[in-house]
């Protein structure tokens, strides 16, 4: 079987193990290897997938397959010693640029590194696969792109926990070298002991590699503290915590994914605010207001909004079906407010009448699109919004109108009174 044929019957099936089994026996010839691991942007339900021995491909996770990635600077391949599920171990790296990138890991066979010309067949092979992947992404089926709704957050999740690490314990490190109570011994011994805990932790994932389930109210909050120690040890800046309390708190679980994205938006608003001058205390909490409210407020100069509200902050609520607001009051500070709803997306009201009662706003606006026969990029377009996002809010409209294809939820969209936009015509 040549090279392109391997690659074209790794295609053939939507299980992203089988299709990682399927690749690793077509490259098998042109890079001998032991382990395949690749991280494919965009596959919602499973990105991940393996092949090979047993114990160490079922060892490596999304977050290392991040961060590996995050190492190759501008070149699309490289390969080494690098550690791997625990070990270190000769692999080769293959990245093909995209937002977000994908990622391709082999742990070679042997300690002998694959010619040049090898990789570079091996880098034209994984670009092949992964745009026939993001092709065959519309034509997905509703179940096919549900298969786990916390999944197909799991790979921006990780990238936003990875560079959160990196940004909390580099202002942590800073703290303590302007710390004026601290002479320069002290100073540089705290700074080096932070730069090595943090270390630790980047190279452990069951620091982040958690069970995708319900997880209590109070330890999600507290989880978020512990992330931010190094920030709050040293800070000029005080920082105070307001976990939700009160007798409705009490056993109040949320869902994996609501609490992994209160805690980025959290921490992406703490890191934000403390990079402005003259805050001299920041205030996180928490609140249970039909779902989890999260505020975050600083007594700073109050021209803090272009920098707090970004991309990912606002996408990790709308993803969610939640909103975040910033409102900057010179010489008042700054307050960022983030709504997210504990209900499932995926939900369906059985009792209601309408087949779309069950759909958000942006799932209609969504679906309206559909009607009119856009693809996931011209809708990302149109509202500024990530294709992956797009994907998201499509593959919840199939799940909430039970439906497979897109053509199906634009049918029951037109008999429900969407109608296609007209179209115009050259005269």
């Amino acid at each position: 079987m040549s090279l392109l044929s391997g690659v074209t019957y790794a295609l053939r099936t939507s299980d992203q193990m089988e299709r990682a089994q399927r690749l690793s026996k077509a490259l098998s010839e042109l890079v001998p290897h032991r382990v395949l691991s690749m991280l494919v942007s965009g596959c919602e339900g499973s990105p991940v997938g393996t092949a090979g021995e047993h114990d160490v491909a079922n060892s490596i996770t999304a977050r290392d397959l991040v961060h590996l990635e995050s190492t190759l600077g501008t070149s699309p391949y490289w390969q080494g010693n690098t550690e791997v599920a625990g070990e270190t171990r000769p692999v080769a790296v293959i990245r093909e640029r995209g937002h977000p990138p994908s990622v391709l890991l082999l742990v070679r066979s042997d300690a002998t590194p694959f010619p040049d010309d090898n990789l570079s067949t091996l880098a034209e092979a994984w670009s092949l696969f992964i745009a026939a992947t993001e092709q065959s992404l519309d034509g997905a089926t509703a179940l096919d792109l549900n298969a786990s709704r916390a999944a197909a957050g799991e790979r921006v999740r990780v990238t936003a926990e990875l560079t959160d690490c990196h940004r909390i314990a580099l202002s942590g490190i800073l703290g303590t070298l302007r710390a004026r109570h601290l002479d320069d011994h002290a100073a540089r011994q705290t700074a080096i002991d932070l730069a090595a805990t943090a270390l630790v932790e980047l190279r452990t994932s069951t620091a982040v590699e958690r069970e995708l389930g319900d997880e209590p109210l109070t330890e999600a909050f507290e989880r978020l503290r512990e992330e931010l120690r190094p920030v709050t040890r040293f800070s000029t800046a005080q920082l105070e915590f307001a976990a939700p309390s009160g007798t409705d708190v009490r056993g109040v679980t949320v869902p994996a994914t609501v609490g992994h994205a209160a805690r980025a938006i959290s921490r992406g608003a703490v890191l934000a605010l403390l990079e402005q001058a003259d805050v001299g205390r920041l205030r996180v909490a928490w609140a249970l207001a039909g779902g989890l409210e999260i505020s975050v407020r600083d007594d700073g100069p109050g021209t803090g909004q272009s920098s707090v509200i970004d991309d990912a902050l606002t996408e990790r609520a709308q993803a969610l079906g939640g909103s975040v607001k910033v409102e900057s009051v010179p010489g008042w500070g700054t307050n960022l407010v983030a709504r997210l709803p504990f209900e499932d997306a995926t939900s369906f009201d059985a009792t209601s009448s309408d087949p779309l009662a069950a759909l958000r706003p942006r799932e209609l606006d969504v679906l309206a699109e559909l009607v009119n026969g856009r693809r996931n990029r011209e809708i990302a377009e149109k509202f500024s919004i990530s294709e992956n996002t797009v994907k998201y809010h499509v593959a919840n409209v199939l799940a909430q109108l039970g439906v497979n294809t897109r053509n199906q939820a634009a049918l029951i969209a037109h008999d429900a009174g969407i109608v296609a936009e007209p179209t115009l015509r050259a005269v």
